[in-house]
């Protein structure tokens, strides 16, 4: 869109601490971001700053001592761990002569590498048009507007507006490929709730193991790998759990701090297996010293996607990396279970946590010993094809005497629909 120099490997991080506690950033979590982005961080420029300088983001004499390590250390692309404006990224490369790319910057190219399916390219490349929009100012000067006169008189729109019209036309074609995708997820979650089978949606910090512990429970081989975003792509399976049934396990991507707006919009459709979800299992990081700041920005984002009422159970993982730490539930008062203490890696845990799906998805459950009369055939039938009968014996008068689970508020439906009227043994 305009000149800029060509991106390389070798990078320079410029890390600033500000004042404001909201607009503060980790600078461990920007390298492992930059690697993850397949970057090689030569050296980082740290300092305060007290206000952003509204032309280079950095003062004058900041902008100097980047400019000086960048030719110390040859670097060929300079990553700033804050939000800058299009003027700031294009001011800044001007002064620096390589290219400089924001956290958001940052962050898009990561997911535009780890996208696999048609979904989440698609996604990708709407987020990154959408931040590319904003770039446009200014970009072809080569090709503005001409002044009026013989052998003067411009195109009928300069080439920005021509590129601008290009990206809402793109733009506009994916969101609609997007819909129809959303209206395919929205058909299947609807056919799971008529099957009545429960969803549980793995949320959490990125590289917090999700994938990990997925590929536990399920016995699946999604990718996992101990960087940032390694998971870009929602995965669903389904599992059968001992006296709970049939459950759907979906894992999404993970959250990040201030993770771009642009990319919650882009990524709606797939965070939906979040906000439909009957449970939500928030995975931390135990042996992150920044594991209370991560859940409190998780909890953000799903706030943000309208997850907030969603049950939740907090799956405390890597305890292997904790010393004497065996896995154990925490309750509450009322003996509903909190937090599950586990290890994807080793598989410590998993009884725990099957345990915790039991005490959450099974306290809705009746789980009770019913008398049917023979003229209640109908009944038993559709108790049959809901998978409800775990057993099932025949009284000497002929009743059948039925030990029966499922849904207490599908069963009370039941009774009102007029499918028959029986008595518990």
């Amino acid at each position: 869109m305009f000149d800029r120099p060509a991106s390389g490997e070798r990078a320079l991080l410029v890390h600033l601490e500000m004042p404001d506690e909201q607009d503060r950033e980790d600078p461990s979590e920007f390298r492992e971001l930059a690697l993850a982005a397949g970057a090689d961080p030569v050296a980082m420029v740290t300092g305060p700053l007290s206000r952003p300088n509204a032309r280079f983001f950095v003062g004058t004499g900041k902008l100097q001592e980047i400019l000086a390590a960048v030719q110390a250390h040859e670097a060929e692309v300079v990553l700033v761990n804050h939000a800058l404006t299009p003027s700031q990224e294009r001011n800044l490369e001007r002064e620096l002569s390589v290219r400089v790319l924001d956290r958001t910057g940052l962050i898009l190219d990561i997911f535009a590498q780890r996208a696999r399916t048609h979904e989440g390219k698609l996604q990708v490349e709407l987020a990154q048009l959408e931040h590319l929009s904003t770039r446009l100012v200014r970009g072809w000067t080569h090709l503005e507007r001409q002044k009026g006169g013989i052998g003067l008189r411009g195109p009928g729109e300069t080439q920005l507006e021509t590129d601008r019209r290009l990206l809402r036309a793109r733009i506009k074609a994916i969101l609609k490929r997007l819909e129809k995708v959303r209206v395919q997820r929205d058909q299947g979650r609807r056919a799971r709730r008529r099957a009545e089978i429960p969803t549980l949606s793995l949320v959490g910090y990125t590289n917090a193991g999700k994938s990990t512990l997925f590929n536990r429970i399920t016995t699946s081989d999604v990718y996992a790998a101990d960087q940032l975003f390694a998971t870009l792509d929602p995965t669903i399976r389904r599992l059968e759990i001992p006296e709970i049934g049939p459950v759907v396990f979906a894992d999404t991507v993970g959250f990040i701090r201030h993770l771009p707006h642009k990319l919650v919009d882009a990524f709606r459709a797939t965070l939906e297996e979040t906000v439909q979800a009957d449970l939500l299992l928030h995975i931390v990081d135990a042996s992150d010293p920044q594991r209370l700041e991560n859940i409190e920005q998780v909890n953000n984002v799903l706030d943000e996607i309208g997850a907030t009422e969603i049950p939740r159970i907090m799956v405390m993982n890597k305890i292997d990396r904790l010393d004497g730490m065996a896995p154990h539930l925490d309750e509450s008062e009322q003996g509903q279970v909190e937090r599950v203490w586990v290890s994807a890696l080793t598989g410590a845990g998993l009884e725990e946590l099957q345990a915790a799906l039991r005490n959450r998805l099974g306290q809705d459950m009746m789980d009770e010993t019913i008398v049917l009369r023979p003229s209640q055939g109908r009944l038993r039938a559709i108790l049959y094809q809901k998978h409800a009968i775990i057993s099932e014996t025949i009284t000497n008068d002929g009743c059948f005497n039925l030990h029966v689970r499922m849904p207490r508020m599908e069963w009370v439906q039941l009774m009102r629909r007029g499918a028959g009227d029986a008595q518990k043994g």
